[in-house]
């Protein structure tokens, strides 16, 4: 066998420290499955900073938000695994009062980042309001200390602002789901280089594929590795929210999956927020 013919090639495989990646990620990342002649890099980054550098077209694979995807497409296609989709539930406005969601327009909004979907979905139901952008870790402090009027939950924060005496605004995936019909509301998904060409892309697809489906199968094990980046959430919570966002439609986003993530390009553009129309192309 010649060196050319046992050659590993790395692959950089860029996604957010948060439980439910690393769930997903967790056969990756503890080789659980073969790779061939393919390794992986995990990188671990903020996914704002993840949007961010993908307009670079740094990392191989990257975990992007849906909306970021409008100004990557010329350099990224869509893996059609590892999609974070919520089905009638979603990103949370929360408020230290009750709060109509028509008031939107005279407060201040903490938002994880303005190339996120939480975003465009918000800026969709409502274009006018004020916002601030806040880490995503800190959004729950910058409202209960008075520093914002609301705030964008994206992640564990969904699960337990009540606890500490927010209310809710707005459940962005219910909204969504009403707005459109039964359409699932889609937060993000992998994305991958096109320029590594077609059986490469076609390979580490597949094995994407497998990594959920391995951590899917040994549900207990992946959850134990996952709560390392459970941010001090309790394994019930921290179960609670990987199942929310890893789940059927991660394995494969299927045609509602896709449709949802169509619809929520097409929609930011015809209301202004991204400047041009977005032609979704995923991996087949």
């Amino acid at each position: 066998m010649t060196a050319a013919a046992t050659q590993q090639r790395t692959i950089t495989l860029a996604h957010s420290p948060d439980s439910d990646d690393a769930f997903m990620f967790y056969a990756l990342a503890t080789n659980k499955i073969d790779t061939g002649d393919l390794e992986f890099e995990h990188v671990l980054k903020d996914i704002q900073m993840l949007n961010e550098q993908a307009r670079q077209g740094i990392y191989d694979v990257t975990a992007i938000s849906f909306h970021a995807y409008a100004y990557i497409a010329d350099k990224y296609a869509l893996l059609p695994h590892g999609a974070s989709i919520g089905d009638n539930y979603g990103p949370v406005v929360v408020a230290n009062e009750d709060l109509d969601p028509a008031e939107l327009s005279q407060i201040t909004v903490a938002v994880p980042g303005t190339l996120t979907s939480a975003f465009l979905a918000l800026r969709i139901f409502n274009p006018d309001f004020k916002y601030e952008v806040v880490p995503f870790d800190q959004i729950i402090e910058a409202v209960i200390e008075g520093r914002c009027d609301a705030g964008l939950l994206i992640h564990e924060g969904q699960l337990f602002y009540h606890n500490l005496g927010l209310h809710k605004v707005l459940d962005l995936g219910e909204w969504w789901h009403e707005h459109t019909n039964g359409l699932p509301l889609p937060m993000g998904g992998n994305a991958i280089r096109r320029d590594l060409g077609t059986e490469t892309i076609k390979e580490v697809s597949g094995l994407l594929k497998e990594s959920i489906q391995y951590s899917l199968d040994n549900r207990e094990d992946a959850l134990q590795y996952a709560m390392q980046f459970a941010r001090d959430m309790d394994p019930a919570l921290a179960d609670r929210f990987v199942a929310m966002w890893v789940n059927d439609l991660t394995l494969d986003y299927g045609e509602r999956g896709r449709e949802a993530v169509q619809r929520l390009l097409v929609e930011g553009h015809e209301r202004g927020i991204i400047p041009h129309s977005v032609d979704v192309e995923f991996v087949e």
